[in-house]
């Protein structure tokens, strides 16, 4: 007998957000997204788990710098934008663990945050940062 990975009907299962419900996007300008399709998606291959969709702002993405990630410099052989304030991405789960507990946590858009962030961060800090 072989296991599928599916829903029955021949589909792989939807992914999901911490909410329970289907994934939403979180952002297509810029394209986000560990592989690079907009969703805060997750797999093997994606080490930092890019989970969280985050709302930027200007003291968190100078925080992400002074911690070795710079996300508002451009980078054009990545095909990134750099990020500004009220931009959207999909944020590496431990990061915003760590920005949180530095006091410096952007909001978060729960249906666009997959459900694996919950791994590294709890659903009440997640509830207390959501974006409107």
């Amino acid at each position: 007998m072989s296991i599928t990975n599916g829903n029955g009907n021949g589909h792989k299962p939807k992914p999901k957000n911490v909410l329970g419900t289907e994934l939403k996007v979180c952002c297509l300008k810029p394209k986000t997204g560990f592989y690079r399709d907009g969703y805060c998606k997750t797999g093997a291959d994606d080490r930092g788990s890019h989970t969280v969709c985050i709302v930027a702002t200007d003291e968190f993405l100078a925080f992400s710098k002074s911690r070795g990630n710079d996300l508002s410099t451009p980078r054009p052989e990545y095909d990134f934008p750099g990020l500004k304030a009220g931009d959207k991405w999909c944020l590496v789960a431990a990061r915003w663990q760590e920005a949180f507990d530095a006091g410096m946590a952007p909001e978060v858009v729960l249906e666009a945050t997959h459900e694996n962030a919950l791994q590294f961060a709890r659903l009440e800090d997640l509830r207390d940062y959501a974006a409107e």
